[in-house]
């Protein structure tokens, strides 16, 4: 059953992305049927509570996530919907029509209290369907007339369309723009993240934002011991000469259904490596896990390896002359957070029953 935030209709004939003007935006279709359920939200600001995330507000305009990420730590957000958090999470993207109107009204009836709004936090807003949907877009533009501040997170390269507003934005507000990289080799990221932008296209798309004189950075997210560790220098100096000046880094997560989406995946893809990942994340998470979901350890690791990690990526990034710091703090820079009301701020810390 459906929650009673709003019931997702199926469209027979959705836009079709790769049909469109915005083609050049994005590569192959996926070869999966795609089904596309419209949905008249009536929020679309959700508050975080989370203390490992230092950011109060974000928007989702849509509902699950055509990159199909092996390690999306937001699969099972899906099932609250009735899906599942596997092939469903990837296929069934539910889209927010309203999403810019109903921002809108939020924004005006205080409901942010003008503190920065982060894009997207759960699933990604620069994903396919955007280059038909526009709903991203049309909610910056909202951000724009309205001077909220903004900060992206994206695996899209499509984000780059948007660089002429997200600069209006930053110079009536404030803007950043952080484009995810956990894998620098287009080849491998493919096995990996299947239907996000080739890395190689989110360090083009970087140096056209930072072109544009917006702020942009660097996630080398999520860590995957194993797989990705021994390449995060490779990332920062890249990610340096797109023009990032920021970066952070997470460990990966695998909260319920996820872990065994993405342990099919890795022996799939990498079936000669797969074992040694799957020992190195236990390694990270304590010897005998694949997951620790305590707040303020979901984030990062333990033991000599993941200190390994943080100080080659801290080392490599100093050297760079990039900044780095904890999600969130990278994200928006303080001086663009007004001060909230003590007792709201409170509430980021007070914990979520069932997480």
């Amino acid at each position: 059953m459906l929650p009673s935030f709003g019931v997702p209709r199926p469209v027979s004939n959705p836009p079709n992305p790769w049909s469109s003007q915005a083609v050049e935006w994005l590569e192959e279709p996926p070869s999966a049927r795609l089904e596309i359920f419209e949905e008249e939200a009536k929020s679309v600001v959700s508050e975080n509570r989370s203390p490992d995330l230092q950011f109060r507000f974000s928007v989702n305009p849509y509902r699950g996530c055509l990159h199909a990420c092996a390690y999306c730590y937001a699969r099972p957000s899906h099932q609250y919907l009735g899906y599942g958090a596997g092939t469903d999470f990837d296929r069934k993207i539910v889209v927010k029509i309203n999403a810019p109107a109903v921002l809108r009204r939020e924004i005006e009836r205080g409901r942010t209290d003008g503190e920065p709004i982060v894009f997207s936090g759960n699933t990604d807003c620069y994903q396919g369907l955007e280059a038909s949907y526009h709903l991203t877009r049309q909610c910056l533009e909202v951000c724009r007339d309205t001077r909220t501040p903004v900060s992206i997170i994206t695996k899209g390269a499509l984000v780059a369309r948007d660089v002429e507003l997200i600069a209006d934005i930053a110079a009536r507000a404030d803007a950043s723009v952080f484009l995810s990289v956990p894998l620098v080799d287009d080849e491998l990221a493919r096995a990996i993240e299947p239907w996000a932008s080739r890395p190689s296209l989110r360090f083009r798309a970087m140096e056209t934002l930072a072109h544009a004189g917006i702020r942009v950075g660097v996630s080398v997210s999520p860590i995957i011991p194993g797989l990705n560790d021994s390449t995060v220098p490779a990332v920062l100096a890249r990610a340096r000469e797109a023009g990032a000046t920021k970066a952070f880094i997470t460990l990966l997560r695998l909260p319920s259904e996820v872990e065994p989406v993405f342990t099919a995946r890795i022996r799939e893809a990498l079936p000669l490596r797969a074992e040694k990942i799957l020992r190195a994340v236990q390694e990270m998470r304590g010897g005998e896990r694949m997951n620790d979901a305590r707040f303020g350890e979901r984030m990062r690791g333990q033991g000599e390896r993941w200190a390994a990690v943080e100080q080659l990526f801290h080392l490599h990034a100093k050297r760079l002359g990039i900044e780095t710091s904890r999600l969130g703090e990278s994200v928006m820079r303080v001086d663009a957070v007004p001060k909230a009301k003590t007792k709201r701020q409170l509430d980021l810390f007070d914990p979520v029953p069932g997480k």
